[in-house]
C-alpha cells in the first residue's frame, strides 16, 4: 500500500562557490594558469591586470585567510540590484583588493624561458629520414619510433605492425626487411635505442662501440652466451666457463657497466619527462626562510570597469526593454561569478601560504640539515596547527612542489609516520630509508649485506624494525637484493 510521509532532515551541502574553491586548491601552478585563462575567456567581467607580488616570511603575522576571503564573499552575497553603484568599484583601493596579487612588471622579475627542447623521437625521425631506405621502410621506421616506451625500448610485436601497415595503410614490407629496418634504428644515436630487451640493447651497444676489441669480444660473448649467469651475478661460474683470470673478467664487466641500459630514459616525450615547476620557492635570508608562491606566470585578474559601468547604466534608466533586462541579468550573473572566482583564487593563495609556512616551521631542521633531520609528521599535525580540515591539507599537498636550498621536493615528502627509538625520540620512516641507503652504499661490494644483517645494524643504532620492513623500504627505493648487488 502506497503512503506519503514527510521527514525533516538537516543536511550539510557544499555551495557551488565552496566546490569551486576546493577544486582550485587541488590545482598546481601550471593548471591554475590554464584555469584562469579559461575563466578570462568565459567571463567578460574579468580582465587581466598586474599588481605587486606578495612574500611571506616565517615571522610575519597575517589575518586568517578564511576570514579575509569570507569578508569578500559576504560583501558579494549581500549586494542587491539596487545596492551597488559603479563608484563602489571605481575606487583604486577597492580594485586592488579584488585582484590576485602579482609581481611588478619590471626587469628584475623577468624569468628567462627554457630553450626549446627537441625530443628524442624528433631526433630519431630526423636520422631515419637521412637513411637511404625505400618509402615503405621509412613509414615502418616512423611507426617503430613512435612506439618506443619511456626507456627507449620497442615492446610491440613487429610482425603485427607489418600486418597492420599492409591492411590499413596499404604499405607492404616483408618481415625480413622490417627486421633490418629495426636493426638500422637500433644503431642510430643513442645506440641501443629500440631494442626489444636489455640483452639486445647491451649487445647492440657493444657491437657498435669503439672499446678495446679484445674486451669487446669477451663482453659480447658474456652477454650472448652467459647472459643468465651475468644478470644473476654468478661471476665465478662465468670465470670458470670462459677460463678467464679474475682481472680480465673484472675489466670486461667494468666495460659492460659503462653501457646504457635505458638509452631513451628522460628523452621520450611522456608526462614523467615534463619539467617540474615548483609551486613554492624558499630562500634563506639570515635566520629566516622566505616563502614565495611561485605564481609569476599566473594571470592576475580584476573586475572590468567598462562592464561595471554598463551594468550600472542599466539601473539608471526608468524604463528598459526586455533585451536590456536580459543583458542586465547576464552581466549581473557574470559579475557575481567574477567576484566569487577572485575570492576563491585569493583564498587559495593564502591557504597555500599558510600551510607551507606551517610545514617549514615543523620541518625547520630539514631545511637546515637535510633529509636526515626530517621529523615524523602527518596531515593532522598541520591541520591542528592552522585550524583547517585534514581534507584541505590533503588537497594542497597533492601534486605541489617546493624548491628550497635542500632541493625540489613534493609537499607529500614532508609527511611520514614515525618510529620510536631506544632513546625515546621519534624518527621518520624516510630517515630510516636514508640510513638503509647509507648502509648499502658503504657495504663491501663483494659481500653485500642481507636484509636481516641491515635490520641488526639498525637495531644497534636503537632502531627496531623487522627484516621484512627493511626489504619493503629497500624495494621502495628500487635497490636490488644483496645477491644482485654483488660485485667482484
Amino acid at each position: 500500500m502506497l503512503s506519503l510521509n514527510q521527514k525533516l532532515l538537516q543536511t550539510q551541502k557544499l555551495s557551488p562557490q565552496q566546490i569551486q574553491y576546493q577544486k582550485l586548491l587541488q590545482l598546481n601552478t601550471l593548471a591554475l594558469e590554464q584555469r584562469i585563462k579559461t575563466e578570462l575567456e568565459l567571463n567578460p567581467i574579468l580582465e587581466e591586470t598586474q599588481t605587486e607580488e606578495m612574500e611571506l616570511t616565517l615571522d610575519q603575522k597575517d589575518e586568517s585567510p578564511e576570514e579575509k576571503a569570507d569578508d569578500t564573499v559576504e560583501e558579494t552575497v549581500e549586494q542587491t540590484e539596487d545596492e551597488f553603484d559603479v563608484e563602489d568599484f571605481m575606487n583604486e583601493d577597492e580594485i586592488e583588493e579584488n585582484r590576485i596579487n602579482r609581481s611588478p612588471d619590471d626587469e628584475d622579475n623577468v624569468h628567462p624561458q627554457s630553450p626549446v627542447r627537441v625530443s628524442l623521437q624528433e631526433r630519431l625521425l630526423e636520422q631515419l629520414h637521412m637513411l637511404d631506405l625505400p618509402e615503405e621502410q621509412i613509414i615502418l621506421g616512423e611507426v617503430i619510433i613512435s612506439s618506443l616506451d619511456k626507456d627507449g625500448y620497442f615492446r610491440e610485436d613487429l610482425e603485427k605492425i607489418v600486418e597492420d601497415l599492409k591492411l590499413f595503410e596499404h604499405v607492404e614490407v616483408s618481415l625480413e626487411d622490417a627486421e633490418k629496418v629495426l636493426q638500422k634504428i637500433q644503431t642510430l644515436e643513442p645506440v641501443g635505442i629500440a631494442a626489444r630487451n636489455l640483452q639486445e640493447c647491451l649487445l647492440v651497444q657493444i657491437r657498435n662501440s669503439s672499446f678495446d676489441p679484445y674486451y669487446s669480444y669477451l663482453a659480447e660473448k658474456i652477454l650472448s652466451e652467459h647472459y643468465d649467469d651475468f644478470v644473476n651475478k654468478r661471476f665465478n661460474v662465468i670465470q670458470e666457463k670462459m677460463n678467464l683470470s679474475r682481472e680480465t673478467l673484472k675489466a670486461t664487466l667494468d666495460l659492460i657497466q659503462k653501457l646504457n641500459p635505458k638509452p631513451g630514459a628522460g628523452s621520450i616525450d611522456t608526462p614523467e619527462a615534463n619539467q617540474i615547476t615548483p609551486d613554492f620557492i624558499i630562500e634563506k635570508v639570515d635566520d629566516n626562510y622566505i616563502i614565495t608562491l611561485n605564481d609569476r606566470s599566473v594571470p592576475s585578474v580584476t573586475i572590468s570597469k567598462t562592464y561595471l559601468e554598463m551594468l550600472n547604466s542599466k539601473k539608471r534608466k526608468r524604463k528598459i526593454s526586455k533585451r536590456e533586462k536580459e543583458t542586465h541579468k547576464f552581466l549581473r550573473e557574470k559579475f557575481e561569478s567574477a567576484k566569487w572566482f577572485i575570492a576563491s583564487i585569493q583564498q587559495r593563495r593564502e591557504t597555500l601560504m599558510k600551510i607551507m609556512r606551517a610545514i617549514v616551521e615543523k620541518q625547520y631542521d630539514f631545511f637546515e640539515y637535510g633529509p636526515k633531520a626530517l621529523k615524523p609528521m602527518i596531515y593532522k599535525d598541520i591541520a591542528d596547527e592552522i585550524g583547517m580540515d585534514i581534507s584541505t591539507i590533503s588537497r594542497v599537498v597533492n601534486g605541489k612542489y617546493v624548491q628550497s636550498p635542500v632541493g625540489i621536493h613534493e609537499l607529500k615528502y614532508f609527511f611520514s609516520e614515525g618510529l620510536s627509538t631506544d632513546s625515546g625520540s621519534e624518527i621518520s620512516n624516510k630517515h630510516i630509508k636514508e640510513l638503509i641507503k647509507e648502509i648499502i652504499d658503504n657495504e663491501p661490494k663483494n659481500m653485500p649485506y642481507s636484509d636481516d644483517k641491515i635490520a641488526k645494524m639498525l637495531k644497534e643504532k636503537g632502531i627496531h624494525i623487522a627484516r621484512r620492513t627493511v626489504a619493503k623500504y629497500r624495494e621502495q627505493m628500487k635497490i636490488p637484493v644483496a645477491r644482485l648487488r654483488k660485485e667482484l
